[in-house]
């Protein structure tokens, strides 16, 4: 592995624009390659910040904290999940290259490097493709759609199961691209596509006719009509001029973000999961198995009797939405961001201990991360059950550190025992009605 002279901190941003060099990106094996994504936390968050600056200078709308939350929860959510997994999502890969590849391209070459990244990146085209064009894939992708906002935190609105449906596209690189190499550039793709959900930048010029930009990006989250399907391209947007499925942004049309039927909702593991019922309703109301297993391939607009994508005459075309928020206290606010703040201090512990733990201690931390964040996005949308889910949390904290506190920090879970353990009483009295939150919904 080769070692830059630059400082970390250069490299780790030029990876965000794909402005590494293959000295810096290539590794002798699969197990050298570092957790780049998980490594760029802190620049995703500095990127959301600045973000936020560059559009009040602007004069156009921040973010909504609970929106916000909520997407960077879905990033937990899929980070949270491959420590879980350990890696065995490419498994299949390394297997295939090991036993069946057809040449053996050095992982030092930049040739190999730069053949990885267009194959990488074609690949990117057809897995996205597929996740809008398959209604099983849809259902796992659709995640990445249903905020309806659009900005730097909507980047990190992923599936926790989109990356082990869409492995399978990936496949034939293994007979010629290296392991290294392949998971390096995923990597990459995903943090190049980061910076391109924003609002703040309206065109990159010439670039344009080759790489994906916010300008190109901001059709594909669009549910306006001309919008859908479009522009499925990762890092390069040429994929979708060869083939058949670039559109231009329009100017004086404001895009409306979000998916076509919306289910707007700040609980993360809902938006995960909610999708896949649209499956089983659809397999359930149509008769025969070619219909019950087209509605499990097929497209999501598909019907009996229609082709495979739906008809475009029956297509909605979205042009107005109120957008879905709940309007919490100053204080509730607060208290959700600091135990948000909370949450994403105990996943970046998870992520750096997590190879030195027991698998069943890592199965709590990781199920505890997965139920507070659960519990705060029930407590944004104000739910009749969320102060009972977030004592039963609080109580559940304080509760594991009396047992099983590890002296080694000992003071700061001091400190926080003594926070949850307010907290608890807090939503205690909440559920004993002697306090109760205001709230104005829209």
């Amino acid at each position: 592995m080769n070692v830059s002279t630059e400082w970390p901190s250069s490299v780790g941003l030029r990876r965000f624009f794909y402005a590494t060099t293959p000295s810096e990106g290539s590794y002798e094996t699969a197990q050298r390659v570092p957790e780049i994504f998980r490594e760029s936390w802190p620049y995703f968050l500095a990127f959301v910040l600045l973000e936020n600056i560059v559009l009040r200078l602007q004069r156009k709308p921040t973010h909504r904290l609970n929106d916000s939350i909520t997407s960077l929860s879905h990033g937990i959510f899929l980070e949270t999940g491959r420590i879980i997994s350990r890696g065995t999502e490419s498994s299949a890969y390394i297997l295939i290259h090991e036993r069946w590849r057809l040449v053996d391209l050095p992982w030092d070459s930049p040739l190999t490097w730069y053949i990885a990244l267009l194959a990488t990146d074609f690949c990117y085209y057809w897995v996205h493709r597929a996740s809008h064009e398959v209604h099983l894939l849809w259902a796992q992708h659709q995640v990445h759609h249903s905020s309806e906002e659009y900005n730097l935190a909507v980047g990190l609105r992923q599936s926790l199961l989109h990356s082990w449906c869409g492995m399978i596209f990936y496949l034939p690189m293994a007979l010629f691209i290296p392991p290294s190499q392949f998971l390096t550039h995923q990597q990459f793709s995903l943090l190049y596509q980061f910076w391109m959900h924003t609002d703040a930048i309206k065109t990159l010029g010439p670039l344009e006719w080759v790489l994906n930009t916010p300008k190109h990006h901001r059709v594909h989250h669009g549910c306006n009509l001309y919008c859908l399907d479009k522009n499925y391209g990762g890092f390069l947007i040429i994929w979708d001029r060869i083939f058949g499925t670039f559109a231009e942004e329009k100017e004086g049309e404001e895009i409306i973000y979000g998916l076509v039927m919306n289910q707007p909702s700040f609980n993360p593991l809902w938006l995960q999961v909610f999708y896949n019922q649209n499956i089983i309703d659809k397999w359930r109301a149509v008769n025969g198995w070619q219909n019950k297993l087209a509605a499990i391939w097929k497209g999501p607009s598909w019907s009996p009797g229609l082709p495979r994508l739906g008809a475009e005459e029956y297509k909605i075309d979205v042009k107005y939405r109120q957008k879905f928020d709940v309007h919490l206290p100053l204080w509730c606010n607060l208290y959700l961001l600091m135990h948000f703040i909370i949450v994403v201090i105990g996943f970046q512990e998870l992520a750096i201990r997590h190879m030195g733990m027991s698998p069943l201690v890592v199965l709590w931390f990781a199920g505890y991360i997965l139920i507070s964040l659960t519990s705060i996005g029930m407590l944004f949308e104000n739910r009749p059950n969320a102060s009972s889910f977030e004592f039963l949390r609080c109580l559940l904290f304080v509760t594991y550190v009396q047992h099983y506190g590890t002296p080694a920090v000992g003071s700061l879970l001091s400190v926080l025992q003594v926070l949850f353990a307010l907290s608890a009483t807090f939503w205690a009295l909440q559920l004993l009605k002697i306090l109760q939150i205001k709230i104005k919904t829209s």
